[in-house]
């Protein structure tokens, strides 16, 4: 059988193929422009086109896409035409796992961190698992690997609802914090969304949820069947049990299991990470290592050998005691706790450039956005970084930065690129932040300093 994927480059995509041509399968793909991830994939035996042109599908292949590829391109195009299978990618990295114990990390933000702690984990504790997770793992090591242990870990994408093409064995749920309008429509339609998620579990699957998000907690109230909560804030009521999390330091620690108000398990955790979103996050993977019988002492233990995923507050090079950091978040509370967590660990200022993620994403959160940023010293807004959507008129990164104190807009990243380096000054940290091409940035910031 041979899998042809468009848009193979993606880092979601990447990550199924590679998985896809460990199994052994034939595969192979397309995208616009080489990448490290097609680079990679080449390595791992899968051939890969650079451009988009028909005579690249086998028309024997099954073509995997994503949401993101349009209908009219032309490989698409023949494929539909010849009434080839098409799989959207959620369904191939689903075939990916088959037979193994899905376990699913879903949630507005979080998701890759906690996959990423989950799989560094779980190797590092001897249970070698497969995973696919949206990111580079530590050391820049490849966010895809077929392992022989039976945890298949992977990132369940809620932004197009192909998170419901799974049937996991475990369900992480970080929050259910809206976003993706664009696709759901308002926030009701976001919610029921993970509702029909958790209702996915197989007969006896565990639903872990974060009892500190509300969403969460209302998602618990209607999902039913086995569920654990976890966090700082106290039980959540109808659970089977509780994750009890009590902070003891910036990156450190205690977790206990609690069930019918008796203490199950306890451990005490040490990250090489900081910051208290990251603890919640170490702690819902750590909820998922217990279910799937690791030891709840090795299990903090391994966890405390993860040091982060790419382009989540990844140190890319300190010039003239200026750091320079490069950071995905691209949602208001993503946004607000990566700020926070630079707050603990520099004692100069915290300068950023910030590329807003999606048209729609901007309009529905730009009075959220301004606030989470003003948390930084000093901001330059660009211009919306727009992916699948078309311009929206009167949407800009000014929509953003006209409502903060410390903000201001500069549509162009280049010149803001330039602008933030000249502000610097020894002991300061930058940091560009978004979903989009900022990340591209960090070589002309340092170059700059």
């Amino acid at each position: 059988m041979t899998f042809h994927f468009i848009g193979v480059g993606g880092v979601g995509m990447a990550a199924v193929a590679e998985l896809l041509a460990a199994r052994g399968l034939s595969v192979t793909g397309s995208d616009r422009a080489a990448s490290p991830n097609t680079a990679r994939l080449e390595q791992a035996g899968v051939t890969v086109y650079v451009g988009h042109d028909a005579g690249h599908v086998d028309p024997e292949a099954t073509i995997v896409v994503s949401s993101a590829i349009k209908d009219s391109n032309p490989e698409l195009a023949i494929a539909r035409a010849r009434g080839q299978r098409i799989l959207h990618r959620s369904e191939a990295l689903a075939l990916a796992a088959t037979g193994l114990d899905f376990v699913a990390v879903a949630g507005a933000h979080g998701k890759t961190t906690t996959s990423g702690m989950l799989a560094v984990a779980l190797t590092w504790a001897g249970e070698d698992p497969s995973y696919a997770v949206g990111s580079t793992l530590p050391g820049g090591a490849s966010g895809a690997r077929l392992g022989d242990g039976n945890a298949f870990i992977a990132e369940a994408d809620e932004s197009d609802g192909s998170f419901l093409n799974y049937t996991p064995s475990i369900e992480i749920v970080t929050n259910v914090e809206p976003d993706h309008l664009d696709h759901y429509g308002d926030v009701e339609a976001f919610e029921q969304a993970f509702v029909e998620f958790a209702e996915r579990r197989v007969p006896g699957g565990l639903l872990i949820a974060c009892g500190d998000d509300d969403g969460a907690r209302r998602l618990v109230s209607a999902a039913g069947g086995r569920t654990w909560s976890y966090g700082t804030d106290g039980l959540v009521p109808g659970v089977e049990a509780h994750v009890a999390v009590t902070i003891t330091g910036p990156a450190s620690a205690t977790l206990v299991l609690v069930r019918d108000g008796r203490d199950m398990a306890r451990a005490d955790l040490s990250l090489a990470v900081s910051g208290e979103h990251m603890l919640r996050n170490a702690a819902a993977a750590w909820a998922a290592g217990l279910e799937l019988g690791v030891d709840p002492g090795l299990m903090a233990q391994a966890l405390g050998t993860f040091t982060g995923t790419g382009r989540r507050f990844e140190h890319k090079g300190t010039i003239g005691g200026v750091e320079v950091i490069d950071d995905y978040a691209h949602h208001p509370t993503e946004v607000a706790a990566t700020l926070r967590a630079a707050r603990e660990q520099v004692d100069g200022r915290v300068l950023v450039i910030f590329q807003p993620h999606l048209y729609s994403r901007t309009k529905n959160f730009a009075e959220q956005f301004a606030k989470a940023l003003d948390l930084a010293d000093s901001v330059v807004v660009t211009g919306v970084y727009g992916a699948r959507e078309e311009p929206m008129p009167g949407v800009d990164g000014d929509l953003i930065a006209d409502r903060m104190v410390r903000g201001q807009f500069v549509a162009d990243m280049h010149e803001a690129a330039a602008m933030i380096s000249a502000e610097a000054r020894p002991g300061d940290l930058i940091m560009t932040m978004g979903a989009g091409s900022v990340t591209t940035l960090t070589s002309e910031i340092l170059a700059a300093l």
